[in-house]
């Protein structure tokens, strides 16, 4: 069974919903993706999106979280490992989606499928991957939300 419930962040409504294992989504209001996959879901929490909350407390306050809550992220396995990538880049980090696809052996543009498709956003740092001129492209919340992530983290000014 799915749950969802709303977190109210300082970007605004985010979505969060949870299995018995760990969390699904994570979805600013009215993103790309929105709420997919949550048809037969229902209003609830569970330890995951408890662990969820605390997790996005800390980051809005402007620290770095010092874990992860449980994750459960259906995709396929090479989404899987793009966004097992992501978790590996640092609090306050970047990295381009060129040298992400040359750490995977893949093109540039393969990861950056895969990283729109993230389900979990800023706790999976998709936010994190730039364009190979150092742009901030590609951000399924859209590029001001993206902006203000990296601000808040120090990544940019």
């Amino acid at each position: 069974m799915l749950f969802t419930t709303l977190y109210h962040s300082p970007l605004g409504e985010i979505l969060l919903a949870a299995d018995d294992t760990g969390l699904t989504g994570l979805w600013f209001a009215g993103q790309k993706y929105f709420a997919a996959g949550l048809a037969d879901a229902a209003e609830g929490e569970t330890e995951a999106i408890r662990a969820a909350r605390r997790w996005l407390d800390e980051y809005f306050s402007g620290r770095e979280p010092g874990f992860t809550p449980p994750l459960s992220l259906a995709g396929t396995p090479f989404q899987r490992r793009v966004w097992a990538a992501l978790l590996e880049i640092p609090y306050g980090g970047t990295v381009t989606y060129g040298e992400l696809a040359a750490k995977l052996g893949t093109s540039p543009r393969a990861v950056g499928s895969a990283v729109g498709r993230n389900p979990v956003s800023i706790i999976v740092p998709c936010h994190r991957v730039l364009g190979a001129d150092g742009s901030l492209t590609g951000y399924a919340g859209g590029v001001e939300k993206k902006l203000r992530l990296l601000r808040l983290e120090g990544a940019v000014t």
